[in-house]
């Protein structure tokens, strides 16, 4: 199913950082602050964050994988963490191996059978934790069909960017059975079932 990007990585994780997100024409000292308004609501800027996922491959070795096109909101109340939520979509054709062969046939009715169902979702349920790690329980749809799931999330910080805004940032992991959603290609060998699911994400304060 998910198969080698890491080859890429490094270049992909450097470039973009330097990158402004084009809300302010001139670079101010970025704030140390962590006062956001709570509850506050935030944006995924998808031009810092990234959504991964391994598999084994042939019992040998580990593939990798992301995908290039998402979007999300976040709540965040670290006061009253019951009251913080989170959404994703994931456009499921935008899946990339760094390989157009095998990235076409990800697309396909093998695997995301994309055309049909060109969307991967979460929406949060709730939200548990206190300091700066979180318990994140949710409903995932994959393939028309939902599973409920937990990721565990850190926060990596939060506080104010170069250009103006406030930003919070975010480290999360989960694994999942592809199987559990109709994905059974070569689940009886070559490709895991299990499939590890890491996200890095950074969101800017609407």
């Amino acid at each position: 199913m998910k198969y080698t990007l890491l080859l890429a990585l490094p270049a992909l994780l450097a470039a973009p950082f330097l990158l402004s997100d084009g809300s302010a024409t001139s670079a101010a000292a970025p704030s140390t602050s962590s006062t956001a308004l709570k509850p506050a609501a935030f944006k995924v800027d998808a031009t810092h964050s990234w959504v991964l996922f391994k598999i084994n491959h042939l019992g040998l070795g580990t593939a990798w994988g992301s995908f290039n096109d998402f979007s999300g909101n976040f709540v965040l109340d670290s006061e009253k963490t019951a009251d913080s939520s989170v959404s994703m979509t994931i456009d499921a054709g935008s899946v990339d191996t760094n390989n157009k062969k095998r990235n076409d046939h990800l697309k396909g009715p093998d695997f995301f059978n994309a055309k049909e169902f060109p969307t991967i979702t979460f929406t949060s349920s709730k939200v548990t934790g206190k300091g700066d790690n979180f318990q994140v329980t949710g409903t995932l749809t994959l393939l028309g069909k939902e599973k409920e799931i937990t990721v565990d999330v850190k926060m990596v910080g939060e506080g104010g960017d170069p250009w103006g805004n406030h930003r919070a940032g975010f480290e999360g992991s989960f694994t999942l059975d592809r199987t559990d959603f109709g994905m059974d290609f070569m689940k009886d060998g070559g490709l895991g079932s299990e499939v590890s699911v890491t996200l890095a994400f950074e969101g800017i304060r609407e």
